[in-house]
């Protein structure tokens, strides 16, 4: 199926004589990935750690943006798609547009990055929500001949074809690798790293996050909905997202690390920086753990974001710093630190938030402007969506995000993978080409067959 032409995304676009109506009902629990493998285009996919998990297909209408304004164009366009809401069924299925953004406004929609603009968003045309008390079936209408009548029928058309789809989703093979091409390789990344710590200690940069590619030529087609279910059988801790915009390829992953949960005038989010490998036992594990706590350079790169977050946040409300941890994750752990903010303004869009964390010092570096420059000099590949804002808000305004890292795109016998690290005064080339390593395995995993 072809992207859609200019009549038909002119049709998804939100204008000020349409209404959005929506419709749900409880159903059987059914298998997720069947669902998104039944869908073509504008398939969605999200799961918080909490428990929200949501899949979408097709889509009642769109949010898309360009250019360095792109944050204010979505949020007027929310404002619109938003302004007339009829809505029946529980608040968990509530009408929330998913999607993401760019790296940067510059993003140039090409190459692997077919069909994703520089911010996109999906209002669902059907879903399907895991909430904590049953799964649900929404089917939503936008336009101007929307009405109660119309998305009544489609969802009991909804329902019906629903019916067809397994409660479990047998477990697919594994698309297996043929070959592997770093787009940056050992020697080139190494002395990327050095020629990036001689600018930081001659200048006022402090870090800048450096990021590298693997490409990946599968021996079979890949199965994303497949594959993100093995994901949330090994990474039940992380985020899982889907963002396929068309009928070409999807960009996914499992993403440890929360940007921002905006709910009424609270905020949450965390600091996630510096990294160990999990040991093969207990003994080696802690003291991964301890070697986390200990080290000077982890610990004043926690310090630099955690500082970086309470200060952009700062101009909001309140804003408060948790106790210092490790989190653990299937193949790696991270320092972490967790931030919460109370709203002077209830009206803060989720959107506001987003735009003023990203990109974190995580993700970007420090001072932003310089560390960016240095990016866009050093590295030599595009990196579309990778360490980019995904998620989902509503007609609210709150919302959540994670940020686009552990991720790749994909789609056919290809895939991308991403990986990044942050680099400091003190950083080792060659310890920073090993720490790089682990960042694409959740997804190498789940293409390799098993011997």
């Amino acid at each position: 199926m072809n992207p859609p032409d200019g009549e038909a995304r002119a049709a998804l676009r939100p204008h000020a004589d349409a209404a959005l109506v929506s419709r749900s009902c409880e159903v059987a629990d059914v298998s997720f990935g069947s669902f998104l493998a039944a869908g073509d285009r504008h398939r969605v996919h999200w799961a918080a750690p909490d428990g929200l998990e949501v899949v979408g297909g097709g889509a009642a209408a769109r949010l898309v943006a360009d250019g360095p304004d792109r944050f204010e164009t979505l949020r007027e366009k929310a404002e619109t798609l938003f302004s007339t809401v009829d809505h029946e069924g529980p608040e968990a299925t509530r009408p929330r547009v998913f999607g993401g953004l760019a790296f940067g406004p510059d993003h140039d929609a090409d190459g692997v990055w077919a069909g994703f603009p520089s911010a996109s968003f999906t209002l669902p045309a059907v879903q399907l929500t895991r909430a904590d008390d049953g799964t649900y079936l929404t089917v939503t209408r936008y336009g101007p001949d929307a009405d109660a009548e119309g998305a009544a029928d489609a969802l009991a058309d909804a329902r019906e074809r629903l019916s067809d789809l397994p409660m479990m989703r047998p477990r697919g093979e594994k698309p297996g690798v043929e070959r592997t091409e770093w787009l940056v390789d050992r020697a080139e990344w190494t002395e990327q790293v050095a020629s990036v710590v001689d600018r930081i200690r001659a200048g006022d940069l402090r870090k800048a996050v450096l990021a590298t590619a693997l490409r990946v030529e599968l021996a079979a087609e890949i199965d994303i909905p497949d594959t993100l279910g093995r994901l949330r059988r090994t990474y039940p801790e992380c985020y899982r997202f889907l963002v396929q915009p068309t009928d070409g390829n999807g960009f996914f992953g499992p993403p440890p690390e929360r940007l921002v949960r905006r709910e009424g005038e609270v905020v949450e989010t965390e600091a996630l920086a510096g990294s160990m490998p999990r040991g093969d036992t207990p003994e080696a594990d802690a003291e991964f753990a301890r070697s986390l706590l200990e080290s000077e350079k982890l610990q004043h790169e926690q310090r630099v974001v955690v500082d970086t977050v309470c200060e952009q946040l700062d101009a909001f409300g309140t804003v408060g710093e948790g106790d210092q941890g490790v989190r653990k994750l299937t193949n790696i752990q991270h320092l972490q630190t967790p931030i919460t903010a109370v709203l002077d303004d209830e009206d803060t869009h989720v959107l506001e938030l987003v735009e003023a964390l990203h990109p974190t010092p995580a993700v970007g570096g420090l001072p932003l402007d310089a560390a960016l420059a240095t990016i866009r000099e050093t590295e030599s590949f595009d990196r579309g969506w990778y360490a980019s804002p995904v998620g989902w808000f509503d007609g609210a305004g709150d919302g959540e995000f994670a940020v686009g890292i552990r991720s790749g795109v994909a789609g056919g016998r290809e895939a991308t993978l991403f990986a990044g690290n942050g680099i400091v005064a003190d950083s080792d080339p060659d310890d920073e080409w090993d720490e790089l390593q682990p960042k694409v395995r959740p997804i190498m995993d789940e293409l390799e067959r098993d011997d």
